[in-house]
């Protein structure tokens, strides 16, 4: 009967593995050098408003944070679909997986230790540039709301992980890594024109469904109601705090069932 340590040893060589292909030089130094770069290119916006006096306390946490999500957060987007689409889908359409399986591990080891790298590794490296830009920023700030900066953060994270989701089930089907990937760009970019539609409509009509639907995917919106940040007359929504956290579990309960499924069809539907 193996030990723990005997059956660790062939996870960690898997993750190695897969860090090495995830991360190899130069990407890890190019995306930790943008992720600080497009942090403190957006710092302007949020000391503005910090100096404006936008707010007080917890408004002020959220707008600060909210600032300098923007483009540091697109650019993790891009590096997960990255990892997932062409670190698996790759791995099955090169027949790397194949290797993988003759180790003495269950199926779902071998894609745990793959999403470890291609998100875990990159949602660490995201988030930790991100904390210590926000308290090199306004520690002030931050200290007393951490918990405020740390929700914005869960709420804004959500929709990334459902489209990392949807990407990981689609090169698990498609087997082609290059072919997920550009499905996966295009889901984005249109999921991001239904949302400017969804709230076009929300303003026009001064009806909140279009708004209440999208925060079942993106509780960030919900929010950024909650703060009365979105460009809507102040009656339109503006959902209790209880009611945003419903939405942000809601959302991630859509984000473990499509990962679910992920698992589901990697250990008992694909034929290898």
């Amino acid at each position: 009967m193996m030990s723990k340590r005997e059956k660790g040893r062939p996870f960690l060589e898997i993750f190695a593995s897969a860090l090495n292909e995830d991360y190899r030089f130069p990407l890890l130094e190019i995306f930790a050098f943008l992720y600080a770069l497009a942090t403190f290119a957006f710092a302007s916006f949020a000391s503005s408003a910090i100096q404006s006096g936008a707010g007080q306390g917890d408004t002020v946490a959220y707008t600060l944070t909210s600032s300098l999500l923007g483009f540091p957060l697109f650019i993790f987007v891009i590096l997960i679909f990255k990892n997932i689409a062409y670190g698996i889908g790759n791995d099955i359409e090169k027949g790397i997986v194949q290797t993988y399986l003759s180790y003495p591990l269950k199926r779902r080891s071998i894609l745990t230790a793959k999403l470890l790298s291609a998100l875990g590794v990159g949602l660490l490296l995201f988030l930790s540039i991100q904390l210590m830009g926000l308290f090199s920023l306004a520690p002030d700030v931050v200290g007393p709301h951490i918990g405020t900066v740390l929700l914005t953060y869960v709420a804004s994270m959500s929709y990334p992980f459902l489209l990392a989701g949807i990407i990981l089930l689609l090169a698990l089907i498609l087997r082609r890594g290059g072919l997920a990937l550009v499905v996966g760009i295009v889901l984005y970019f249109a999921a991001s024109i239904v949302q400017s539609i969804l709230m076009f409509l929300a303003y026009a009509t001064n009806s909140p469904i279009g708004l209440q639907i999208l925060s079942v995917i993106s509780p960030s919106t919900a929010l950024a109601r909650y703060y009365q940040l979105v460009g809507l007359p102040t009656g339109t929504w503006q959902p209790g705090f209880t009611e945003v956290l419903l939405y942000i579990g809601g959302s991630y309960v859509i984000v473990a069932f499509v990962f679910a499924l992920a698992y589901l069809y990697f250990s008992r539907r694909l034929n290898l």
